[in-house]
């Protein structure tokens, strides 16, 4: 029997928001460095996240941090927490 105290950690990453052209749904873009396995040097991925931005307070080029959720699409389980960074204009 598991102890219902023991919950998993969110998964929380910041990211840059792409596109806000839905509704109540940004596309956050999220960098990360990683080793390449033969030769070392440190190559820039980025992975696409579809968070779910209830009040559509996020811009294009907003620095937010998301939280991983219980899927509410086929393609949204992640959801913006806060918004780091304002874009400039």
């Amino acid at each position: 029997m598991t102890d219902n105290n023991t919950e998993k950690a969110l998964r929380t990453v910041e990211g840059r928001v792409v596109s806000n052209k839905m509704d109540k749904t940004v596309t956050v873009l999220v960098e990360r460095q990683v080793k390449h396995a033969l030769y070392g040097k440190y190559i820039r991925r980025s992975t696409k996240l579809h968070a779910h931005d209830a009040e559509n307070a996020c811009n294009e080029g907003d620095i937010v941090r998301v939280k991983e959720i219980a899927p509410m699409s086929k393609t949204k389980n992640w959801s913006v927490v806060e918004i780091v960074s304002r874009a400039t204009v």
